[in-house]
């Protein structure tokens, strides 16, 4: 059999592609993972950035969170809680099932998963975003040598 015309391959790519996007020419967005994060923590005005294929959750300065739900690399999927370890007991004792992220490679890491398919899984990242709310010192870190812009910055107190 010969080669196929490059006429029938562009066919069949465009045959492959969503069909919103063969219609209306707009790639069809990311679907935003555990979405309700977002929408929990929303009073403090979180802003997100693509980070490893995840969506990392940044309050003020400090990334707090990151949501992670890879269908092709199950392992660690849930939310990824920014925190170090001088911290780990304490919030374990509140949040159960939170683990270290295997995905690292170290047994301990600074970084803890409240992994998706924990029974639980929603109740305990709701409880984790209360925390974030209430403006709990575990959780969150400053990125080193990134600076927030101070129209992002949170206001400082006056003495």
């Amino acid at each position: 059999m010969g080669k196929i015309p490059s006429i029938v391959k562009t066919e069949r790519k465009k045959w492959r592609e969503p069909r919103e996007e063969i219609l209306f020419g707009v790639k069809k967005r990311k679907v935003v993972p555990h979405e309700f994060v977002l929408e929990a923590l929303s009073p403090l005005s979180p802003r997100t950035n693509p980070m490893f294929g995840c969506l990392a959750v940044y309050v003020g300065e400090k990334i707090v969170l990151i949501l992670r739900d890879r269908p092709k690399k199950k392992a660690d999927n849930g939310v990824w809680l920014a925190t170090t370890q001088e911290h780990h007991e304490s919030l374990r004792r509140e949040l159960p099932s939170m683990r270290s992220i295997r995905l690292l490679g170290k047994k301990v890491t600074g970084w803890q998963v409240l992994p998706a398919d924990s029974a639980d899984f929603e109740k305990t990242v709701l409880h984790a975003c209360e925390l974030i709310l209430a403006k709990d010192a575990r959780i969150g870190k400053v990125p080193k040598g990134r600076r927030v812009p101070p129209s992002q910055r949170p206001p400082s107190k006056q003495r």
